[in-house]
């Protein structure tokens, strides 16, 4: 039986210089990992069972309907331009149109070098893929857009970085991989041709009622607005905020030197290589309107007359602070039970963080007994506590539902980084169970669950892991 995918390439149909057509390198021996059923159903995708599904997701045989090429682009990495990037170890395979007429793009990640490699090999090994697959399905459990894993292989070759390491490839699903840094890229160019193309494709894609640049820039905002403060209303850090990790579709993607938060620090950072910060937790807001700035710079170039056009761009991007405000508001307002908080909200709220920061507190677990009435046992400053939730219990009187609010907005379990690396190792080590183990765990965040309870442990101080890396 072979696999069916019900491809459609609409972006590999388009012309101009937006990819380079090529195939995934065959690898010597592929095993499956993981192969994510659900997801597979999601997408209209057949005939797993009996299909030979590490062939087919290491790249050693394309399916049916396949068209790969790899994508183009430039991107700011960490505040310097660099103008031309590209996928340097991924081949997108094509385009499928779900049961429901949804397009997503089925991408393989680690599959070899390409015009855009850049001097690399084009591969990624083990730890990168589990690590993106375990995060990037916790996400989606989280109920926060993201990109998605399908499947996960080893490539029985080992890749060397510091050492030789064993390689895998990673099969990820998106709305699409378009990405800010492809429209920086062909207006760094001068390539207007290719440039309106682009944007024609990404305004039917992902804003079909966008008319202009102005309005696919004004939806793109407010997408990457409410995508931000999700993420750190449960404690995640990107990482890596690089124009080129920034989609127009308004999902998460490139799970590189991610991390969840263990003891709340706004200044929080686990990159490896983010060493001034730039990319810290309360940073991420920001960062984001810094990158619909650049996203502005280059849509302004398809105007005719963008000295006219260029303060209603201006004007867009200056009113996204207030609209990061709500977003934070609503989602952290959620956190402690308002399902619509004031303005004056925000006082409590940051009163409640600041306790957890000067203490140490858990992030996660401190809003998780929250919701259960036992956050005092979090604190530590239990007098500052007391008064603060007396304030707290007298605005919660004019509120209904408020513990059905919270448990829908306060995670019980999160991908911790010390639980990860461990998963990890023991794949290194040859022993797949962990991972699954974890997968599973992870996909019912805001259970209380008693076979998840070991889940809820922040790390010792032997198991902290302190930096996160890329995957390249």
């Amino acid at each position: 039986m072979s696999l069916s995918i019900p491809f459609d390439n609409s972006f590999a149909r388009l012309e101009g210089p937006l990819f380079a057509r090529l195939n995934p390198e065959p690898v010597a021996a592929p095993s499956l990992i993981a192969f994510n059923a659900p997801l597979a159903e999601r997408l209209g995708i057949g005939g797993a069972e009996g299909a030979d599904l590490p062939a087919l997701f290491s790249g050693n045989r394309l399916p049916e309907g396949a068209l790969p090429i790899a994508q183009v682009y430039a991107g700011h990495q960490f505040g310097g331009f660099s103008p031309q990037l590209g996928d340097g170890r991924a081949h997108l395979l094509g385009e499928v149109v779900a049961p429901d007429g949804a397009r997503f793009d089925i991408q393989l990640k680690g599959s070899g070098p390409t015009p855009f490699s850049r001097r690399g090999d084009g591969r990624a090994w083990l730890g990168p893929v589990l690590r993106e697959y375990l995060v990037s399905e916790a996400m989606h459990a989280l109920g926060i857009p993201t990109t998605r894993a399908l499947a996960a292989v080893r490539t029985g070759e080992d890749v060397i970085r510091e050492a030789p390491l064993p390689g895998a490839i990673l099969t990820r699903v998106a709305s699409s991989h378009i990405r800010v840094g492809h429209f920086q890229y062909f207006a760094a160019q001068g390539d207007m041709d290719s440039l309106r193309t682009l944007f024609e494709h990404t305004r039917a894609r992902h804003a079909p009622d966008a008319e202009t640049p102005l309005d696919l820039l004004r939806a793109t905002i407010a997408k990457q607005a409410a995508l931000v403060t999700r993420w750190m209303a449960v404690g995640f850090i990107h990482g890596v905020m690089n124009t080129d990790n920034c989609t127009l579709s308004g999902e998460t993607i490139d799970y590189g030197p991610c991390a969840f938060m263990d003891a709340y620090d706004p200044r929080r950072v686990y990159s490896s290589i983010d060493r001034f910060g730039r990319y810290a937790f309360a940073a991420q807001a920001d960062i984001m309107v810094w990158n619909m700035a650049q996203l502005a710079s280059a849509l302004l170039s398809l105007e005719a007359d963008d000295a006219v056009a260029l303060p209603a761009y201006q004007a867009e991007v200056e009113a996204m602070p207030t609209l990061l405000r709500d977003e934070w508001l609503a989602r952290f307002g959620a956190k402690i039970g308002l399902a619509a908080p004031r303005a004056e909200d925000a006082a409590l709220i940051g009163r409640l963080l600041e306790m957890m920061h000067g203490g140490g507190s858990d992030f996660t677990n401190t809003f998780a007994a929250l919701t259960d009435g036992s956050a005092r046992d979090e604190i530590a400053d239990r007098d500052a506590y007391d008064t603060w939730h007396a304030e707290w219990q007298a605005r919660l009187a004019s509120e209904d539902g408020a513990q059905a609010t919270m448990r829908a907005a306060n995670p019980r379990v999160i991908p911790r980084n010390h639980q990860v690396e461990a998963v990890i190792a023991a794949a290194v080590a040859g022993d797949d169970a962990p991972f699954h183990r974890l997968h599973a765990a992870l996909a019912t965040p805001y259970g209380n669950r008693a076979e998840t309870g070991w889940l809820k442990h922040p790390p010792t101080e032997h198991e902290a892991v302190t930096a996160t890396f890329c995957g390249t």
